[in-house]
């Protein structure tokens, strides 16, 4: 049993719970593209709100920064290059398989962000989003296709959020944070020798879970025309249900419904804005996101009991560094552009075909066009250069699929990958909500 289970799990598990594909754009299988104006500025100075309404997502305070009732919806189209070539070192029965292809695949990411003023102190606000996952496929026949063929995630997430402003300078925010996600992904398995490697079938995983975490969130607001917001989204704990299909009735015991338990990143944020003119602002930010959290994943079968296989992600901990500024052309027209250098979690010790992720230096320019007092029109672009990376998995590695005889699969490969990024969004001004009605009158005798 315990070499069907290897054979069943150790390729489709292994890359299902880790939520995103390949390269996400915030390292691991994040993803940061949550506003238009954010984008345009390669997301520098976002917790202190330089993304607009939509600075929600890094920092709720945030929501305290326009009156009345705004609101901002973006689109970007993330279009990610990737292909992983097969280098000396790769079982022979596969080596002549060929690189993986293209892997990259084109994806749609929607978000929001709305806020409305209640009072003089007091905001509510929405943001929603797809803050994890990607979708990725190699060739189907290619030399790593023990390790994986196709992935295929969606997520996403509803964040309320409730702010307070203290004072003339200082606003507090938190609220919570509801996480869906759904993903299936394929694999070839390796069942007998006696089939050659072109003609391995496939098995798979699919899965859902809903989670809820929190946010919570600082901004400060000097007179001196600086602004500093620190902001914070927890772990969001999830439950995964779901289930294996294998390619043939003898390993049948290895399939069914599984289950595991995985906790998202927590991700704190800080950002600095500085007006140096009336008409120009440069920004700085630091984005921390504790991947390391995640570990090695235990995979559960519900019809034994028992952990079947594991999923050794141990990451490390992702770290962002950005700066960017603003310039307004005109009283209609803003230009603005930044530049960012992220450290991925991923690394040669816990690279794998699916997340073959690496660091990155992103470049990036921006605008937005007053269309008029209520209207305001956005669009970004960001280039990223990611550093090639290399992976090797099999004997002695954390990813080590095994033929039916017991032999590690062996796999080595380069990764060559960039993305290019655009995002369109608007900014809609609703108009400042009604005054409340006034304290009755009191009379005095």
């Amino acid at each position: 049993m315990g070499n069907f289970r290897t054979l069943a799990l150790a390729g489709a598990s292994l890359g299902a719970l880790t939520l995103g594909a390949l390269e996400a754009q915030a390292g691991a299988f994040g993803i940061r593209e949550q506003s238009t104006i954010g984008q345009g500025m390669a997301f520098a100075g976002m917790a202190s709100g330089a993304g607009g309404v939509s600075s929600i997502f890094w920092n709720p305070a945030t929501v305290t920064m326009r009156p009345g009732w705004v609101s901002e919806q973006n689109i970007s189209y993330i279009g990610l290059e990737s292909r992983i070539r097969t280098q000396p070192g790769t079982s022979a029965a596969f080596a002549g398989l060929g690189d993986s292809g293209d892997i990259g695949q084109g994806a749609v990411v929607p978000a929001g962000a709305t806020s409305y003023q209640l009072t003089d102190r007091i905001w509510i606000g929405l943001q929603t989003g797809a803050p994890f996952g990607l979708v990725t496929k190699a060739r189907n026949v290619w030399a790593g296709e023990a390790y994986g063929r196709s992935n295929r995630i969606f997520s996403l997430a509803f964040n309320p959020v409730i702010g307070f402003k203290v004072n003339e300078w200082l606003s507090l925010a938190a609220g919570p944070n509801i996480e869906y996600f759904r993903l299936t992904l394929r694999q070839a398995v390796p069942l007998t020798p006696l089939l050659p490697a072109a003609g391995l079938p496939s098995s798979f995983i699919k899965g859902e879970s809903w989670g809820v975490g929190f946010t919570a969130g600082a901004l400060i607001t000097a007179p001196t025309g600086t602004t500093l917001g620190v902001g914070y989204r927890s772990s969001v704990h999830h439950d995964i249900d779901g289930s294996i299909g294998v390619p043939l009735l003898a390993l049948a015991a290895a399939g069914g419904p599984v289950k595991a338990k995985l906790n998202t990143p927590d991700k704190i944020s800080a950002g600095i804005t500085q007006v140096i003119t009336p008409v120009l602002r440069a920004s700085v930010g630091f984005e921390w996101d504790q991947w390391s959290r995640l570990g090695n994943i235990g995979i559960v079968s519900n019809a034994l009991g028992v952990p079947v296989t594991s999923l050794p992600l141990n990451y490390k901990d992702g770290y962002t560094y950005s700066v960017g500024a603003e310039y307004d052309w005109s009283p209609v027209l803003t230009l603005r552009g930044g530049v960012s250098y992220e450290q991925s979690p991923i690394d040669f010790s816990n690279r794998s075909v699916r997340l073959p992720d690496n660091d990155r230096v992103g470049l990036s320019v921006g605008a937005s066009y007053r269309w008029n007092e209520k209207l305001t029109l956005n669009i970004g672009y960001q280039h990223l250069f990611v550093d090639k990376a290399s992976i090797l998995a099999g004997a002695g590695r954390d990813y080590n699929v095994r033929n039916a005889l017991g032999q590690s699969i062996a796999y080595a490969g380069l990764v060559e990958s960039s993305a290019n990024i655009v995002s369109v969004g608007f900014r809609y001004v609703f108009g400042e909500p009604a005054a409340p009605p006034p304290a009755p009158l009191v009379r005095k005798y």
